[in-house]
């Protein structure tokens, strides 16, 4: 009797061995291709927040246009005062922009007085009033010089199969 129980609890390891593998297999092969994945998220993870931390670093080496709170609070502006500047200055809608660090609609939304510039944008205004146009037309080439210099970041190549699509006739 011994022997036949022995018999049978070999005969059920093996099989439950057997079982396991084939249930064990499938998903090893899974997490193999996930880890794959994985590993090359955190790749371009590390790209982009390289990039990032280098597109930070320049702007923060950029000048900033600021004025005092009390300058700010003080200051009354109007969309023709803005326009004003923007005349006298010699500069467009995109440059003004890009000295406050704005854009183009914003811009042109202070102009029409849909909008009024608040906070950061405001305190710039406030200090580009005190600049000249030499000035202006010096920090406008230094911007540009520092999104030039900025280097991009090479794209990976990625295999994502296609699903073939059947054409209607």
């Amino acid at each position: 009797m011994a022997k036949i129980e022995s018999i049978i609890k070999s005969e059920i390891q093996r099989l439950a061995k057997h079982e396991v593998r084939s249930v064990f297999l499938p998903l090893r092969r899974d997490v193999w291709e996930m880890k794959l994945k994985l590993s090359n998220l955190i790749k371009s993870f590390t790209v982009l927040d390289r990039f990032a931390r280098e597109i930070s670093k320049a702007k923060s080496a950029e000048p900033k246009l600021e004025a005092s709170p009390e300058e700010v609070k003080a200051s009354r502006i109007t969309p023709e005062r803005i326009r004003s500047l923007r005349k006298k200055l010699g500069i467009s809608q995109r440059e003004v922009g890009v000295l406050v660090g704005a854009t183009i609609g914003a811009v042109a939304s202070w102009e029409k007085g849909k909008f009024k510039p608040k906070g950061e944008k405001k305190a710039a205004l406030v200090a580009l009033r005190k600049l000249r146009k030499r000035d202006v037309r010096k920090r406008l080439t230094e911007k540009a010089g520092a999104t030039e210099k900025r280097p991009i970041p090479k794209k990976r190549k990625v295999n994502i199969k296609k699903k073939k699509i059947a054409k209607r006739k």
